[in-house]
């Protein structure tokens, strides 16, 4: 390795000593993990491609719907690859150094969140695309069932609530991202048109309206738009004047564009698919495509061929960025050795074991991957056999995204001035700008490009987060009995009471406490999914394997488990309350949501080892008196007709 080291730095003249491993090593385990384990995955749950999926059977053009398979990947890694990815890796990577987080991303996703999407969206094409809490329900009875509902529904508020608030965070730094992403909105509605109401050809309309999004750059960067005034670029358009009553971190704008996301996503939730979501997250996947695929590839021409632009200079040193690494690979256990730690932005302790793995969150596994693969993509799904790209391949393409993250924060390692949620936005987009240029992309052009590629992915995860916390509501109440269970579950009366739910929660939570709450909850409920996919697999035959999903289960138990109890105690309770590890809250609403946050940390476990509890029972049935007789061939539950 050495040898090949060396022979290439000669030959091109340039240190390779860069972020060129992050890609290469990514690239490479990615790689093989797709060819090889993901293949053996599809052949060991039976993917059958003549089989009828649940989009066919059930088709009513308003939720099951058949779609082809790039456009199901499209909606699919769009709204899979939200924030996360992005600002988790980052942070990781500052408190404690690059090397464990692309460590954690190498060998974590194919091993776990890939398995754990693929088994999430295969399991559901067999219990006729419904969610995971249904799927538990037929192995372990109704009252697992309605736990497992209540856990994802309480964590789609708390997606809700952390997705609106970046969005509003990048569309204030960057209100050219707003004008570009009203405008793919529109082409998104005109595209469903096109394709399902027009019956036009599918190809040029791709040409035609991809376009147009791409175009929605130029558009956005010469208009930018803003509600509430403030320090923006030359020629930004305020829409609401000078003043807003509410503010969130700090800025009135933040707030306005919170409360325009959460509206937007309410009325797309309750849109037929065919209408928004399809045909936007179609659309926005070249986007993301362009941006994760392009920056990779930028990273190599750039390290072989041509360095970065010339006018890719750091905000924070005023020196040129090149591919080298301008931040640590080791921090230390506990990362005080950091830019951030030396900036004063950590609390005292901050632990890589559990911390690492729950700030960097959907990069490596996310439980909210179930939700959207049982959710909607299993009533999306044409072919079986399209479960291994769109399952294991679309959680492999969110640990490209993870790299890119990596990659941006590498080279430029800048600490928000907060070391809250701002930490992403100058690393990602200025770096992944710096990335760009090696294209000769101007830097300026570049990092907008990036500002609107986050976004994208940030405001199809979030719109996706409220339709299936509307569709867990709907499967807590079942077929309504009485006048308050149908008023429960009308799909406009839930979606307000998510949104409105996700608002408040905005308005007196911490954002520190937010996202750890969000990392901890969301990696649970991977946990989570993953015992359904066990008992699942017990169930079908007593020929099947469980190590593929319970090993990568009792990892993300451990894990989570004692990640949640170090925010609730040291946290939360002692710092926001107390004050003894940071600063605590000063006003009355600050306490009162630290005692919420703690209240749904205490429900969050008590819900996990209760259905762990049931789980175990029902594998010692299972496994201990042979296969269940009311579990089909396939692997899915026995038909009515």
């Amino acid at each position: 390795m050495r040898y090949i080291y060396d022979m290439v730095a000669h030959a091109t003249g340039r240190n390779m000593a860069g972020i060129i491993w992050i890609v290469g090593i990514i690239l490479g385990m990615f790689t093989a993990a797709y060819l090889v384990y993901g293949r053996y995955l599809a052949n060991f749950v039976e993917l059958d491609e003549a089989a009828e999926t649940p989009a066919h059977k059930y088709e009513d053009g308003q939720e099951y719907v058949p779609a082809k398979k790039p456009v199901l990947l499209g909606h699919h890694y769009s709204s899979i690859a939200g924030g996360a990815p992005v600002v988790g890796p980052i942070t990781a990577a500052l408190i404690w150094g690059w090397a464990p987080a692309l460590l954690w991303v190498a060998i974590g996703n194919p091993l776990m969140g890939a398995v754990h999407d693929f088994v999430s969206l295969s399991g559901s094409v067999r219990h006729e695309g419904k969610s995971i809490g249904y799927i538990v329900g037929q192995y372990i009875g109704e009252k697992g069932k309605n736990m497992l509902l209540w856990f994802a529904f309480l964590l789609t508020i708390l997606v809700v609530a952390v997705f609106a608030l970046v969005i509003a965070v990048v569309f204030d730094a960057y209100p050219q991202s707003a004008t570009a992403s009203f405008i793919y909105i529109a082409l998104a509605l005109v595209f469903g048109v096109w394709l399902y109401q027009l019956n036009l050809p599918f190809i040029p309309g791709t040409i035609l309206f991809v376009a147009g999004v791409f175009a929605s750059v130029w558009v956005g960067i010469q208009y930018p738009v803003a509600l509430v005034a403030g320090d923006y670029p030359a020629g930004t358009i305020v829409l609401l004047g000078d003043a807003f009553p509410l503010a969130f971190l700090g800025s009135e704008n933040i707030a306005a564009w919170v409360l325009v996301t959460l509206v937007y996503g309410a009325i797309a939730s309750v849109l037929p698919v065919w209408v928004l979501l399809q045909p936007r997250d179609y659309l926005s996947s070249f986007l993301l495509y362009t941006g994760v695929g392009g920056a990779l590839l930028a990273v190599i021409v750039g390290t072989f061929i041509t360095g970065t632009g010339a006018d890719a200079i750091n905000p924070e040193t005023g020196n040129q960025m090149t591919f080298e690494f301008a931040i640590g690979a080791w921090y230390g256990f506990f990362g005080q050795g950091g830019p951030l730690a030396q900036a004063d932005l950590l609390p005292a302790l901050m632990p890589l074991f559990p911390l690492l793995f729950i700030t960097i969150a959907c990069g490596t596994i996310s439980g909210f991957h179930s939700l959207v693969s049982s959710g909607t993509t299993a009533k999306q799904l044409d072919k079986e056999t399209d479960a291994r790209l769109i399952g294991y391949g679309g959680m492999l393409a969110e640990g490209l995204l993870a790299a890119v993250a990596l990659c941006a924060v590498a080279i430029v390692a800048i600490p928000a001035a907060d070391g809250g949620i701002g930490l992403a936005l100058p690393n990602f987009a200025t770096g992944g700008g710096a990335i760009l240029s090696a294209f000769g992309i101007p830097f300026a052009i570049g990092s907008v490009f990036m500002a609107l590629v986050l976004v994208s992915f940030l405001l199809t995860s979030m719109d996706t987060a409220v339709r299936l916390g509307r569709y867990m509501l709907e499967e807590i109440v079942g077929t309504p009995q009485t006048q308050v269970e149908e008023f429960a579950a009308n799909r406009y009366v839930n979606t307000t009471v998510i949104t409105v739910v996700a608002f408040f929660l905005l308005g007196s939570g911490r954002w520190e406490d937010l996202w750890a709450l969000f990392g901890g909850a969301n990696q649970l409920l991977a946990a989570m999914a993953l015992l359904v996919a066990t008992i699942w697999l017990a169930n079908w035959s007593d020929t099947k394997q469980l190590y593929s999903t319970g090993l990568p289960m009792a990892l993300m138990v451990t894990i989570t488990v004692a990640g949640l109890a170090w925010l609730a105690s040291y946290q939360i309770l002692g710092g926001t309350l107390l004050g003894m590890t940071a600063a605590p809250a000063e006003d009355l609403i600050g306490q009162i949501a630290a005692v919420a946050q703690i209240a749904i940390i205490l429900i969050l476990l008590g819900l996990a080892i209760g259905l762990l509890r049931m789980g175990w029972r029902n594998y010692q049935n299972v496994r201990g008196a042979g296969a269940d007789e009311a579990v089909a061939a396939d692997g899915g539950t026995e038909s009515d007709d």
